[in-house]
Parts: structure tokens; C-alpha cells; sequence
């Protein structure tokens, strides 16, 4: 049997002492379950938590048992060495997820795999010893590398159960026909583990397996599970395809309790990605008296578009659909699993709210269309956003409209139409061309086709409504809001003003408080809040002096730290303040490092705090989030306390609100906010990332600003005119391109 070492112990204990320290278990759920039994899907971690630690290390199973609902179930996929030995491995080949090939470099041969002749290095030619100073590490090289090298040994499945003692154990046998081959006898070999080792689930692809082992184990309450593999593959041993077996589910019951299939066996999908009706194999299963597990669940791969990259929605489909529910999850992310049935499942969009935040939609619901469309403010609210957003443009003959950028080439397919010839430089503004708001009419802006926008050039959104929708003016926009029951108020962001006034010669600030006249948002029986938000205090001190709205700082720059002398001359101004997600946790290589006292100071002087940009995309999160938006969230609003979020995808926040583990008297381990820098010091030091120079200290020198400048008329010109190259007075801001660190971010997960 194989020791844990002794850096492993120290490395384990430091992440989950610190991270879950006095968390205790939950009680599951009692709501009614659509499953076999009745009672709540099982949870299982296939290789532990392998979508962080690599597969199969003891890491991995610690973290997967301290992350997830009582009662979880640990996956080992079981291997066999040349000494008849059984070893927990994700696959036959041990090059992919370990350094053997460092160890024993010219290792490599080829042997017949179903048929197949497969070349890899094989658990058959090595001994358990051999295996001693072999490290596992990550199989899956679109995930973090990060924590390789750092001594997990291969286990045995003893070594497994005796070190975890998990509440439920797995073993799949994914190769039992390659080991008879092989002179290895699987069967004797669980039958033996069986005398030390309690095992409650037994799962293999191939039907001769289960005739072997049948009746061997059922004193021991083992629940045999029949694994299906692609529909077109050929099982090895009856020589069907996995499709027609599942046409006769009655033959399965005869060796089998369970069976589990792939997602795609209940929710198939289309060409594009896109969900099809579910089909009724899991109705089907249950009247054969057949539990239903699904594989093929993480956080870091592409889902069906349906589910706006959410996972926690994903699992609710196969649990809370009002048809069926699965019995079990094989999960990469044991977490999100455990968190979508204990804490999300049977809930509706009126359920008991257990936390009050804000939810400030982000030009609309632009995760799902294009942003600042009708469609994007319509499903921003149908998602249950608090408040919805606009950003505010100027067309050139004056009118106020929302776009999420001053530059139509960002948000429209401006470039392909009849105004693709009016390109300018505006280096005030940014140092490439652009076609500008204001070098066209709203008449023709409201001709043009929108686009939704991709952050991120790996992951394309909703590609069926990438051009869906219509541009809204300002006006459009409140009388929207003010219709609606459910909003609380509207958000108007104001950017560009001094160019607009000295260049062009358009006040937006008054075409702002116009058209809030107009649609009656300054009478004061209005129920729908006004906030206005800008980066520039000249701007926000402008409509202090002609309104009562509320007035919402943002401060763009990522700082470390904020003055108190700062604080005092915004609170002068500003009834609230917007800063950047990594102000509060700042980020390292992908790595939380640390929380600032950024929404601490700024709470003390009354000033709630909303925090950008939240995005359900697995590439925008820190990998201490574990690829799960709502744990971004938590850790957010549980652990920073902030007032509120401003995101994209709305619908995620708002069901945030009713998680049903918020009002539980203990907050369950799998809802606990993460503690910021405790991933990294499980990071390989090898593999640590430099030191980074801390972020600006904000001051009172970068609030200040002069007042806006007088409007000057534009002269009439029949050309275009390259703008002058001399900045606006007022303060000139540095803005870091998170956009771009993102993109590189995104480079390191390409599937």
C-alpha cells in the first residue's frame, strides 16, 4: 500500500483547514425527488476534484470530500499493474495524467485495445514499486498545470478508502477484457479488495464483466452499474453498439441495477450546440426498475448554449424539470454539483429571498444578446435584475440612446452597412478608427444591426441572436423600466461628456435630464429609482446641481487601497461607488491573492458598493472559483459583503438571492465563500507566479476634476474631420485592458 507523503498531508490540510474551517455537513434536502428512490441525486467526484487537483490524487478526493454533500461518492477508475495490483487511474494509458514518462523515458508500447491497437505507456508493464516515485498530474491540459509536480503518488483503491473512509465508493472498470488478455484477473482482484474495502457502486461498459462477478458481491449491497458509451460504439464482449443495448433496457436489469449514460443520452443537442427536446430514457429506465447516473459534467467545457454558460443550470435540467429527475451526477466539480441539488433545486422565481443585494444588469442581459437591445432589457428583467442599465450615446442630431459603446464597430455590424465610410480618429476617445455615434443620425443608427459581443474568442454567445434586437433610445429605455413591476430602478451611465461638448457640440448631461422630464422620472410619485453613473466627478457634480438623482461613482482603475481623503471629496458627490472586481480580490496568474480594505473603507462612510464585471464564462473567473460563476457570487457578496452586482448574465445573481442554503442556521461547506490566497499555496512552487507590483493607491488628486467646459457649438462641416489630438481638460485615466488579459487567460483553456 502506498503512504501519503507527508507534503501532501501538509499541502491538503493547509487548503481545507483554511478554506472550510468550521463548516460542517448539511442536511440534504427534503423537497420531493422524481428519482428511482425518491430520495436526492448522489453526488459523484470522478477522480476526486479533477477538474482542479489531477485525477485520482489523494488531493483531489480530500478536497472533493470537503467540498461536496454528505454522502458523496468518490469515483476511482480502477487500473491494474503487472503484479496484479489495483490502482485508482483516469485511463490505461499512463502518460496523459502523470510523469511517468520522465520517470521511465522509453516506456512507450502498443498494445491491442478493443481491437484497436493503442500506443501509450500501460499500468501492465510496472509493479506497484515501479510506480513509487511516478507523480499524477493534470490529464486535462486545457486546465491549470499549477498544481503538478507536487509529490501525489498513485494510489491503491485500498489506500483510497482507507485514507478518505468515504461514505460512498466507486469503481469502474473500464477495461476488463484488456486485462484478461493480459493473463490479470479483475474479479479475484475486487473480489479481495472487497474482504478490506467497502465498495457500493461496480460500473463497466462490457456485459461479459457483470456475468463474471454475478451474485460475488451482493452480500455486500454492491449496486452494479452498466456504463453506455457512444451510441455508434461497439460494446467488446456481445459485439452490439451501445444503441441497440439501450433499446432493451429489460436486458440490462438482468445484470445490472443502474445504468449510466452520457448527457447527450437524455438532452441531445444540435448542430449548433443548441438543447433538443429531452428524450424519455430516464422515464423508461425507472419503469425497468433501472437508477439513471450521467456523466460527462465540468465547469471549464462548452454546454448547450441554452444554459448561457451557467453549470448550475445545467444540473437543474436533469433534477428539476417537472419530468424526471436522475439519480446521480458523475462530476469533475463535485461543488457545483453539490450546491445546484441542495441548494437551488425546487426552487421558483418567487421564492423566499435570503440575502438582499442589487442586481445591475450590464447593458441589459448581454451574455444572451446583443447588449443594449430591446431583447437584452427585456430578458434582464424576465431574469429578475433590480435594476436595468443604459449607456448612454449621442447621435448627431442630439438624441440619447443606449449603446454599450461610443464606438459603433463594438456593438454593430456598422462596418457592413451603407455608413461604413464614416470612419474617424478620435484619439481622445481611443488611438484607433472608429464610426462614431455621433457621426450619425438616430434615424440611421436605429437602421443598423446589432451584434452581441465575445469577449472571449474561444466561447461564442447564443450564436442564434448574435444579431437579434433593436438599439433603444434613452427614452424607449424608461418608458420600458417604468412599466415593469419588478424593477427597482434604472442606471445611466454618462462617459465622454467634455468631448462631447467641446467637439461636438452635444450636452449630454442635458439631453440625459430632458428626457427624464419627458418620461416623467423627476416626478417624485415615481417608484423607479435614477441612478446616474460616470467616472468622472465633473460630471456627476453637474447633475448633483440640477437634480435629486442618485449619483454613482466609478472608479475603473484596479486599486489596492483608497484614502480616506479620497473618500471624503466622492461622498460630496456621490451617493454609491462602482469599482473593478480585482479591487477586492486582487489576481495573480489566474490566482486570488489576497482581499483588499477597498468596500470595507468605503462602506464605513455610508457608500454602497457595486463591483464589475460578473460573467458566466469559466475564463472570466479565477481558478479559485472553480469554474462556477455562483461561487464567484457567494464569495462576492458571503465574503466581501458587497452591495451589489453588475453583470451580464443576470439571471445567475437573481437565482443567488434564493438559495436555499443562505437561510439554513449553518452555511454548508459547499457554500462557503472561498478564502482568497488559500488555493495558491497549494500551487507547485516551481509553478508560482512573480510577484506582481501592488495596484494604485487611490487619492483625492484622482477624484478631483475641473467642471465641465461650456457646450461649443460644431461648426457645419460636409467632411469628416480628424479631431484634434490635444486632450479635453479634466483628468486623463489609465484603464488596464482586463479584455486583453482575459483573452491570453482564455488561450490556456482552448478544448
Amino acid at each position: 500500500m502506498l503512504l501519503l507523503r507527508s507534503s501532501t498531508v501538509l499541502l491538503c490540510g493547509v487548503v481545507l483547514i483554511q478554506l472550510f474551517a468550521a463548516q460542517i455537513d448539511a442536511q440534504r434536502s427534503t423537497s420531493r425527488w422524481q428519482t428511482l428512490s425518491g430520495e436526492a441525486p448522489r453526488v459523484i467526484a470522478r477522480g476526486g476534484f479533477s477538474g482542479l487537483f489531477p485525477d485520482s490524487s489523494l488531493a483531489a478526493y480530500l478536497f472533493a470530500n470537503s467540498t461536496s454533500v454528505a454522502g458523496a461518492v468518490l469515483w476511482c477508475d480502477v487500473q491494474l499493474t503487472k503484479d496484479g495490483v489495483g490502482i485508482c487511474f483516469p485511463e490505461l494509458n499512463l502518460a496523459n495524467a502523470s510523469d511517468i514518462q520522465n520517470v521511465y523515458p522509453n516506456s512507450q508500447k502498443s498494445y491491442p485495445v478493443n481491437g484497436v491497437s493503442t500506443e501509450g505507456v500501460f499500468t501492465i508493464d510496472f509493479s506497484l514499486k515501479d510506480l513509487n516515485n511516478v507523480s499524477l498530474t493534470q490529464g486535462i491540459y486545457s486546465r491549470s498545470n499549477k498544481f503538478d509536480q507536487n509529490s501525489y503518488s498513485i494510489s491503491t483503491v485500498q489506500n483510497v478508502s482507507t485514507q478518505l473512509k468515504p461514505k460512498g465508493f466507486w469503481l469502474n472498470v473500464q477495461h476488463d477484457a484488456f486485462y484478461t488478455q493480459q493473463n490479470l484477473n479483475m474479479t479475484s482482484i475486487l473480489l479481495t479488495v472487497s474482504k478490506t474495502v467497502i465498495i457500493n457502486f461496480i460500473s463497466s461498459p462490457e456485459v461479459n464483466f457483470f456475468t463474471k462477478i454475478s451474485g460475488r458481491f451482493g452480500r455486500n449491497g454492491t449496486t452494479f452499474v452498466f456504463q453506455f458509451l457512444r451510441k455508434e460504439d461497439f460494446e467488446p464482449t456481445i459485439n452490439q453498439t451501445y444503441g441497440s443495448i439501450l433499446s432493451n433496457l429489460t436486458f440490462v436489469k438482468t445484470f445490472a441495477s443502474g445504468i449510466l449514460v452520457p448527457k447527450s443520452y437524455i438532452f441531445p443537442l444540435d448542430d449548433k450546440q443548441y438543447l433538443l427536446p429531452h428524450t424519455s430514457l430516464v422515464q423508461d429506465a425507472h419503469k425497468a426498475g433501472l437508477e439513471v447516473y450521467v456523466s460527462g459534467f465540468a465547469n471549464d467545457v462548452d454546454i448547450a448554449y441554452d444554459y448561457s454558460f451557467d453549470p448550475v443550470s445545467e444540473y437543474l435540467s436533469f433534477v428539476n424539470n417537472g419530468n424526471f429527475s436522475v439519480d446521480g451526477f458523475l462530476s469533475d466539480f463535485p461543488i457545483t454539483a453539490s450546491a445546484s441539488i441542495d441548494c437551488f433545486s425546487h426552487i421558483g422565481r418567487n421564492a423566499t429571498k435570503h440575502v438582499h443585494f442589487l442586481v445591475i444588469s450590464k447593458n441589459g442581459a448581454s451574455g444572451d444578446y446583443p447588449g443594449c437591445t430591446n431583447l437584452a432589457y427585456e430578458k434582464a428583467i424576465k431574469d429578475g435584475a433590480d435594476v436595468i442599465d443604459c449607456s448612454v450615446q449621442m447621435s448627431s442630431d442630439g438624441i440619447p440612446f443606449c449603446s454599450s459603446s461610443i464606438n459603433l464597430m463594438n456593438s454593430t455590424t456598422v462596418i457592413r452597412s451603407p455608413f461604413g465610410n464614416r470612419s474617424s480618429v478620435v484619439p481622445e476617445i481611443s488611438p484607433g478608427s472608429g464610426i462614431y455615434t455621433f457621426s450619425l443620425k438616430w434615424a440611421e443608427i436605429q437602421s443598423l444591426t446589432p451584434a452581441i459581443s465575445k469577449p472571449y474568442t474561444t466561447l461564442l454567445r447564443n450564436p442564434n441572436e448574435i444579431n437579434s434586437g433593436k438599439l433603444m433610445s434613452l427614452s424607449e429605455l424608461l418608458n420600458l423600466a417604468k412599466n415593469s413591476t419588478s424593477l427597482s430602478g434604472v442606471l445611466i451611465s454618462v462617459e465622454n461628456a467634455v468631448y462631447l461638448r467641446e467637439k461636438q457640440g452635444l450636452d449630454v448631461v442635458k439631453a440625459v435630464l430632458d428626457t427624464l422630464t419627458e418620461t416623467s422620472f423627476n416626478n417624485a410619485t415615481s417608484t423607479t429609482k435614477v441612478m446616474i453613473q460616470s467616472t468622472n466627478s465633473s460630471v456627476l457634480v453637474d447633475f448633483k446641481k440640477q437634480s435629486q438623482y442618485e449619483t454613482v461613482y466609478k472608479i475603473e482603475e484596479i486599486v489596492s487601497d483608497i484614502r480616506d481623503s479620497a473618500i471624503e471629496d466622492i461622498k460630496k458627490f456621490a451617493d454609491a461607488v462602482v469599482i473593478e472586481k480585482y479591487s477586492v480580490f486582487p489576481l495573480n496568474d489566474g490566482f486570488l491573492t489576497g482581499q483588499t480594505k477597498v468596500v470595507e473603507r468605503l462602506q464605513k462612510y455610508q457608500l454602497p458598493v457595486y463591483v464589475e464585471l460578473f460573467r458566466n464564462e469559466f475564463v472570466s473567473q479565477a481558478f479559485d472559483y472553480f469554474s462556477d460563476a455562483t461561487v464567484e457570487i457567494n464569495t462576492f457578496i458571503s465574503g466581501a459583503g458587497i452591495n451589489g452586482t453588475i453583470t451580464e448574465f443576470p439571471f445567475t445573481a437573481a437565482r443567488y438571492k434564493r438559495n436555499r442554503c443562505l437561510g439554513w442556521k449553518e452555511t454548508p461547506k459547499y457554500m462557503a465563500p472561498v478564502t482568497p490566497g488559500v488555493l495558491l499555496t497549494a500551487v507547485n512552487p516551481l509553478y508560482m507566479p512573480p510577484t506582481e507590483a501592488p495596484s494604485m493607491v487611490f487619492t483625492d488628486d484622482d477624484v478631483t476634476e475641473p467642471p465641465l467646459p461650456p457646450v461649443i457649438e460644431k461648426t457645419p462641416t460636409s467632411t469628416p474631420v480628424t479631431p484634434s489630438p490635444n486632450a479635453p481638460s479634466g483628468k486623463t485615466r489609465l484603464t488596464l485592458s482586463f479584455l486583453l488579459f482575459f483573452f491570453c487567460l482564455s488561450s490556456t483553456y482552448v478544448m
